[in-house]
Formats: C-alpha cells, structure tokens, sequence
C-alpha cells in the first residue's frame, strides 16, 4: 500500500499525542516521520537510556497501528488536520521549543494568522474578574486581534463571550479534542467559535479532557499569542503557567491589578511586581503590541452602540465592575424602585449588566 508521508507523521502523532518533545528527539534521530516508521526495532535502543520514554509501548504502539485508519484523519471534512510542515501551520507556534507536530482543527483556519492577544485567568473568577475579561475580549476583537483562550470555565469563556459579541475573532485552544464539548455548558459558545473563529487542539478528535491535558495546551495558547494578559489568578494556577511559560517563548505578559486583599488577585498583582505591564484598559495591550495608533478600538461608548432610555443610561453610568445591591441602585439613582427595576431588567436583556444571586448589579463590559 502506498501511502502520503503526511500519514506517517500524523501516525506518529497520535501515538504521542500531547508529547511533542518526544516526537522531536524521534525526528532528530531518523530525519523523517517515514524512516522512523520503517526503522528495525533495534534501531530504537538509543531511546532505552532515557527515562521519559516506555519504548516497550512506543515500540507496541507503533504496531498496532492501522496506517489506513490514519489516514482516515486526512480525508476528515469536518475538522481540519494541519501538519508542522504545512504552508498554513502558524510560524509563531514553530518557533517554541516544543511545537505541536499536529493541530486539529474546527472553524476558519484563517485565524491561525495574525495578531493575537491570549487572555487567561481562573475558572472561579469574581464578578469583576468576569467583566473585565469580557469588556478586554470585546475591545480587542473590535480592534481587529484574534482573542485566544482555553474555553474554561470563568475568565475564559468570559474573553470569548466579549470577542464573540463584538463581532471579531476568537480561538478556544482545547484540552480535549476538538469534538468534545468541555465544559458541558459551554455547546453553544463553541458552536459560535467555530463560526467566527476557531477551536484547536493537538489531542485527537474523540480525546477527553485528561487533567494533564491543560498544563501541555497552556504553551499552545502563549506559543499562537503576541501577549498574555492574566486577567484574575491565584498565586498556584493555570493560568500563572500559561505567563511563565509565555515568557519562556518570549512573549510580553500583562496583567490586570486586583484588589489587594483578594487571592484571585495575587497572582496577577506578583507578575506586575515582577515587571509584568500592568492593563488597565485594551489600549494598554494594542500599545504594547504597538499596534495602538492603527487598531485602536471603534469606540468607548459602554452602550457598544445600542439605544438606551434615560433611566438606562443613568444605571449604566452609575454601575461598575463592582457588584452592588438594588437598594444602592435606588439610593445612587434617585429613582423609584420599580423604575430601578425594568432599567436593570433591560439593560441585563442587552448584555450590559450582569445579575449575581442576591439581587446584586454590575456591569457586564
């Protein structure tokens, strides 16, 4: 059977999914995915000394592995099999130390190119956290960056939900294959994704989210990304890995300052120490990336354009990222009650507020 030689290397792949390093020393060794694949067994021995490696199982693997079955990857229409050799494999994510051989990919390829900010942070964000990282991921996709995060819980989905509503680009880097939907709660922003963007992932379609999965993706997301922007962290997280390992690859990391006494905020208020840049506004991360003057976002209207009573604008204006209670809502306003009420019901109807058990208000962006 003749087969591609990009069969070989994606057979190489899903032996070692989520091991990129190991299919580099593989590489480097037998120069090709082909010759690495048609090798003796013995061939492998310079592999026994190293600790990292099973070569029982990678030498099983490579056995049991159905090369036609492979090549049924290839052949996929729905996801998209993007080899580090391709023309439209991103040059940024080829210049990491540990580079993916494989992407799968679901949506517009396209969003692989260009400039692109990732915005990560906790899954158990406050309502602060949650705006800011909304308000971030709408400006920026307004301003014509590509928003990248991991599609997590909190910060994340809350950088897509901005970038998505602002009618710009956005990419999930996944923890699991690209079919798998992770969290369960999250179909419908994944499905929006796809349509503006992009999910991506190096684990093969069908793979679920496995714990260790999310430390290895976090160098996909800094490795596609001009900047980090830590959004709300605690001082042992993902989303601090995600920053160390950006500075690693030599990507600028920023960070949004926090409330002193909050734990979400340490992480985030280290890195400024550290050196990080601190964000208080998109502008902050365009001109960081020096793209201020030419991409600067359309507008500062908090209304993002959309028509609003006099009751509405006069919440609006008042509210913050802050939560606060209906009652101050009422005393701050001057207005009553039940007016207080139906501005608040509308202005949450348009995505402008966020309601938090407890009848407690804030802005959503």
């Amino acid at each position: 059977m003749i087969l591609k030689s990009e069969v070989y290397w994606l057979a190489w792949h899903l032996i070692l999914a989520g091991q990129a390093r190991k299919f580099w020393v593989i590489m480097d060794h037998f120069g090709t995915p082909e010759e690495a694949w048609r090798a003796p067994d013995k061939e492998f021995n310079f592999l026994a000394g190293q600790r990292s490696f099973n070569l029982g199982e990678l030498l099983a693997r490579r056995r049991h592995t159905d090369l036609s079955k492979v090549a049924n990857y290839l052949k996929d229409g729905e996801i998209i099999t993007l080899l580090f050799n391709d023309s439209g494999y991103p040059e940024p994510l080829k210049n990491i130390y540990d580079p993916p051989p494989v992407l799968f990919l679901r949506g517009k390829a396209a969003c692989l190119q260009g400039n692109a900010v990732a915005i990560v942070g906790s899954r158990r964000a406050t309502p602060y956290g949650l705006s800011v990282a909304e308000r971030l991921g709408y400006d920026l996709a307004g301003a014509g960056i590509n928003v990248i995060s991991g599609m997590a819980r909190g910060i994340d989905t809350a950088a897509h939900r901005g970038a998505l509503d602002a009618g710009g680009k956005t990419m999930a880097v996944l923890g699991c294959g690209v079919d798998v939907i992770y969290p369960r709660e999250n179909g419908r922003i994944m499905r929006s994704i796809m349509q503006q963007g992009a999910v991506v992932s190096e684990f093969p379609p069908g793979s679920p989210p496995e714990p260790w999965h999310f430390p290895v993706r976090n160098r996909i997301i800094s490795g596609l990304s001009k900047v980090v922007v830590v959004v709300e962290a605690a001082e042992r997280s993902g989303a601090l890995i995600t920053a160390h390992v950006a500075l690693e690859q030599g990507r600028d990391v920023m960070a949004v300052p926090g409330n002193i006494t909050g734990k979400l905020s340490k992480g985030p208020n280290n890195l400024i120490k550290q050196g990080a840049a601190p964000v208080l506004d998109a502008a902050d991360i365009l001109e960081e990336m020096g793209v201020g003057v030419l991409f600067a976002p359309q507008s500062t209207d908090p209304a993002g354009g959309l028509k609003l009573g006099d009751d509405e604008k006069l919440l609006l204006k008042l509210l913050d990222y802050d939560p606060v209670s209906l009652e101050a809502m009422v005393q701050r306003s001057g207005l009553p009650a039940g007016q207080v009420m139906s501005a608040l019901m509308f202005l949450e109807m348009k995505g402008l507020v966020r309601q938090m058990p407890g009848r407690l208000y804030a802005r959503a962006r």
